[in-house]
């Protein structure tokens, strides 16, 4: 009796364990969902928000930088109020910000517009530099299995986003206001699913020895690991921003113009799933490095030579690639640390010099067009960018720790 009673008991507390590890990763799915979708559900409906509300290319192409701005200037932040708050309460806090922000940039005036973009982008920044580190703290040994599932919702919402948005804003009747708008019900809804991960652990900082910020900052290591961040990010938000406007300029309707960019997002499904767990088995990443460019320089030769007569598999081709890249960026960050505090101050760092550069991308891509009248041009700027992310990758991939 005494042995089925402890037999009894242990069984108890293996579904207990299970139904909370079910819990925790249920909501970092719903968490990365709200990462990217509010995001790619503006460059379907650029167009829309020009016309509207008169903006310049330039301008547009600013509403779409505003939250790589904010992930600038806030992610070296991140780290250090989650070391007060928690990391679990911290990323609470960030999905009640994101709601907020996406309700006040639907509301249909210009300054409300960019505001909401600036609160959208400090929310997204939370979740950008702390997921890593919390995923490395709970699941220190299925790091590359979870931060696969991490990025597949992520680019799963992402891809809808990009490829429902202007349906949703037909059937909705709001047109691009209920376009862009409708995902803060989804973080609101992620806000009662993360809750219990906060009532749980009301006080859990990231753990482990800090690095010095300083030593951090003086890292060649670190600093190739933050560019190459910034350049895959550049690359994506310019296409985001960019290409349904491009492809609609070459005869594609807005509807099918919106599907290239979610075609785009689907294609980097399956390599976000793989792409993790291989960087990880790995004992370097180099062979990861060269396949992300070439693919990514076949997709870019697609468009600008084929222009929309091979656009599928330009998209495809592209997508597969950056999906690779953004793979690789965030497990650089766990791969070339050895704590948490590490994984959280080098993610911190990455993303603020990243998306810096990132920035830069979608505004300048518009001026280059503004300034040449065609989109040869600012595309040109794509390929630098990739040839660039090459050189940085390879460095980056080498086995080495910060630390070292």
């Amino acid at each position: 009796m005494k042995g089925q009673t402890n037999a009894g008991s242990a069984n108890k507390w293996g579904n207990r364990l299970n139904l909370e590890l079910i819990l925790i990763l249920l909501g970092i799915l719903f968490i990365a969902a709200n990462l990217r979708a509010p995001i790619t559900s503006v460059g379907p409906v650029i167009n829309e928000i020009s016309d509207s509300l008169s903006l310049s290319p330039a301008f547009v192409g600013l509403l779409t930088a505003i939250p790589l701005i904010s992930f600038a200037l806030l992610s070296a932040f991140a780290p250090r109020v989650a070391r007060k708050t928690g990391l679990e309460r911290l990323l609470l806090y960030s999905l009640m910000v994101l709601a907020l922000g996406l309700f006040t940039r639907s509301v249909g005036n210009v300054p409300l517009l960019f505001i909401g973009a600036a609160l959208i982008g400090a929310a997204i920044t939370v979740g950008n530099v702390l997921m890593p580190a919390y995923i490395k703290k709970t699941f220190p040994n299925k790091v590359g299995i979870v931060t696969g599932m991490y990025l597949v919702s992520m680019n799963l919402t992402s891809a809808l986003a990009a490829g429902f948005s202007i349906r949703i804003g037909q059937v909705s009747g709001m047109g691009w206001q209920g376009s862009i708008g409708i995902w803060g019900i989804l973080a609101v809804v992620s806000l009662f699913i993360w809750y219990p991960q906060v009532k749980k652990s009301p006080v859990i900082t990231a753990q482990g020895k800090r690095t010095s910020s300083k030593a951090l900052w003086k890292s060649s290591l670190a600093w190739n690991i933050a560019v190459f961040m910034g350049l895959q990010s550049l690359l994506f938000y310019c296409l985001a921003a960019w290409l349904p406007t491009i492809l609609q300029s070459w005869g594609m309707s807005p509807d099918r113009s919106g599907w290239m960019l979610s075609f785009i997002q689907m294609a980097q499904l399956p390599i976000m799933l793989i792409g993790p767990i291989l960087a990880a088995r790995m004992k370097d990443q180099i062979s990861l490095v060269w396949v992300t460019f070439i693919l990514l320089m076949l997709g870019l030769a697609g468009i600008i030579f084929g222009k929309t007569s091979f656009v599928i598999p330009s998209v495809i081709s592209i997508g597969i690639s950056l999906g690779l890249a953004f793979t690789l960026a965030m497990m650089f960050m766990v791969l070339r640390t050895k704590t948490t505090s590490e994984s959280a101050e080098l993610s911190g760092m990455s993303q603020t010099v990243g998306y810096i550069i990132a920035a830069c991308g979608p505004p300048v891509f518009g001026a280059l067009f503004s300034l040449s009248n065609n989109w040869y041009v600012p595309l040109a700027l794509l390929v630098v960018s990739a040839i660039l992310l090459l050189v940085v990758g390879l460095t980056s991939a080498k086995n080495r720790y910060l630390s070292e």
